[in-house]
């Protein structure tokens, strides 16, 4: 059940900082801050739940990842974000590091 969390705390990871960008248009400030804390606590805590029986390293490193990768992705699905192939190697190694962590838990 842990990496369910784990796996939970992550995508809401990735919701905070959509939250932060929505909060960059005037009309959709306080709605994206109010999105940003809300998923940052969310993300707390099942990242907090997770950490009962994941050791921190590990569920750091792959809630980081988790977000890290997702928000990638929405920025460049949602935001227009650039892309290039070395971008997305990057982001694969991000994930294949994560799956990584998993595989040697």
């Amino acid at each position: 059940m842990a990496w369910f969390y784990l796996i939970f705390a992550g995508l809401f990871e990735i919701g905070w900082p959509v939250g932060l960008k929505m909060a960059q248009t005037p009309e959709t400030r306080w709605s994206g801050i109010g999105v940003a804390v809300a998923f940052m606590a969310f993300s707390g805590l099942f990242l907090y739940m997770a950490q009962r029986q994941i050791p921190i390293g590990t569920a750091y490193a792959v809630w980081t990842g988790i977000g890290a990768a997702g928000t990638f992705l929405v920025g460049v699905l949602y935001y227009g974000d650039p892309t290039s192939i070395a971008r997305y190697v990057g982001v694969a190694l991000i994930v294949a590091g994560v799956a990584t962590l998993k595989v040697a838990h």
